[in-house]
């Protein structure tokens, strides 16, 4: 079977080689043009018939990737509560999977948490790591809000991915202790403000408006990680959303909100310059085609050892494992091992940023699932014992194969004397290893087979599949109704 898409550098972009359209200025003098209004220009250009086939190809993958993953999550607390609160709001835009609408922004909020509540959604890396399918809630939320058709929505997801991934290669965010939301304002502010049919002026404005309004901490990332992990994208949407009907009613923000004498380069990210000609469009590829897929429930440097894990699991037997000794790449080290938490945690998600606790939850069951962070997991003795003898250690040999491979190799002393090793530097998405559509509809039925009927998830995936054909997508949003909610 063909690839669904083509694949070029995969993973490009998780060391400073991706970074091609940035320069970095220490000290240098700030950027001659305001890259808000550079910015605004190129969303107001862009259009469907840029898109190659593959490109429109990749955005109808991801989008049911995320639709699978939101759909998932639904009954978990704290989503529950988040539609709960989305009752409060009266609006012509649909909560995923039930008939009830509520407001544009709760839309965004409320299925953007949805999506990410399981850290299954995608993922893209540069100098920090953020998760593109989190927009794709805002641009459906805002596209029903407009009555925007298939092509309009999957231009706009196009165009978020494209702006979200460049800045993703630019100035590591979370080296200043900020979080990459901050990116995802400029990037959903784009695309709402695109799908409101805003000039260039208005768009500027509305990324004016929605940095200047709201700049994340990396705390949400750091020591004990909360529910707010996966919901501060979600957020970010909802402030950009409001920014973007701000700028539409000619409500200005501050500027230039780049390089002012107290604006973003000069408080969170450092001075940089960004080579829009680099950006997708007349020929040139779209970030979108790089973006990487999860088939684990896990941070996306951990997903090459759940399957390493796997396969001792089998070789084990039920022996009992004196040590664990995990080698991989410095960046896994960095974000996934890098706090005594990681290896006692006592949140679902710290766990599902930790390194140690995956290898050692699938050494132990064989498989890693969202089950696998349930309370009863997260304080089984057994567990936290092998944790104890858990190490882990970058391997240099093992960062130099990046971005081509992201290593995890796994060696398990047993009681018994043996000593077991397994290793896996890649899954589906890396070069040689393209993902295929059978993948993406295999996850997308893991994540859903027991929520839909049969009859309805085929209906389903041949709407997506043809999303460019769609009239309305308020109409498609309106199918994903669970019988009963």
């Amino acid at each position: 079977m063909e690839p669904i898409f083509s694949r070029r550098a995969i993973w490009k972009g998780i060391l400073a080689s991706s970074c091609s359209h940035f320069l970095f200025a220490k000290g240098a003098a700030a950027a001659s043009n305001d890259l808000a209004a550079r910015l605004a220009d190129y969303a107001s250009s862009l259009r469907y018939d840029d898109l190659p086939p593959s490109t429109v190809a990749a955005a109808k993958a991801h989008l049911i990737d995320a639709l699978g993953c939101g759909i998932a999550a639904l009954d978990e607390g704290p989503i529950v509560a988040v539609r709960e609160l989305s009752g409060t709001a009266n609006g012509p835009c649909t909560l995923l999977g039930s008939a009830r609408q509520t407001s544009v922004e709760w839309a965004a909020f409320a299925n953007g948490c949805a999506i990410r509540e399981f850290d299954l959604n995608d993922f893209y890396t540069g100098h920090d790591t953020g998760h593109p399918s989190d927009h794709i809630a805002a641009c459906f939320a805002v596209g029903e809000m407009n009555g925007n058709d298939g092509k309009e929505v999957i231009t706009a997801i196009v165009l978020a991915y494209e702006i979200m991934c460049h800045l993703l290669d630019g100035p590591s965010l979370r080296a200043r202790g900020f979080d990459h939301p901050a990116y995802s304002l400029v990037a959903v502010a784009l695309a709402a403000g695109r799908l409101m049919k805003l000039p260039p002026a208005q768009l500027a404005q509305a990324v004016n408006i929605a940095l200047g309004a709201h700049i994340p901490l990396f705390q949400t990332r750091s020591d004990t990680i909360s529910n707010w992990k996966g919901m501060a994208d979600a957020e970010a949407a909802r402030t950009a959303i409001v920014s973007a009907l701000l700028a539409g009613k000619h409500i200005s923000g501050p500027s230039p909100i780049f390089e002012g004498k107290a604006g973003f380069m000069k408080v969170v990210s450092g001075e940089f310059e960004l080579d829009l000609t680099g950006f997708g469009g007349k020929s040139r590829p779209f970030k979108i085609d790089d973006v990487r897929y999860k088939f684990y429930p896990a941070q996306a440097f951990i997903q090459t050892a759940v399957p390493a894990a796997a396969a001792l699991h089998a070789q084990i037997r039920g022996a009992k494992i004196k040590k664990v000794e995990i080698t991989t790449t410095k960046s896994a080290k960095d974000v996934a091992a890098n706090a005594p938490e990681k290896w006692a945690p006592t949140t679902s998600e710290t766990a599902d940023h930790s390194l140690p606790f995956a290898v050692v939850r699938t050494l132990l069951d064989g498989r890693l699932s969202v089950h696998s962070y349930a309370e009863g997991k997260l304080r089984d003795p057994k567990a936290a014992a092998i944790l104890k003898s858990t190490t882990v250690v970058e391997d240099p040999a093992l960062t130099a194969m990046v971005p081509a491979r992201a290593t995890n190799r796994i060696a398990v002393t047993l009681e018994d004397g043996r000593t077991l090793s397994e290793q896996r530097d890649d899954l589906p998405g890396f070069p040689g290893h393209p993902v295929q559509r059978s993948d993406i509809e295999e996850k997308f039925e893991s994540n859903v087979g027991d929520i839909w009927p049969a009859d309805q998830r085929r209906r389903i995936l041949e709407t997506a599949w043809s999303l460019e054909d769609q009239p309305n997508v308020g109409s498609f949003m309106q199918s994903l109704a669970i019988t009963g909610r």
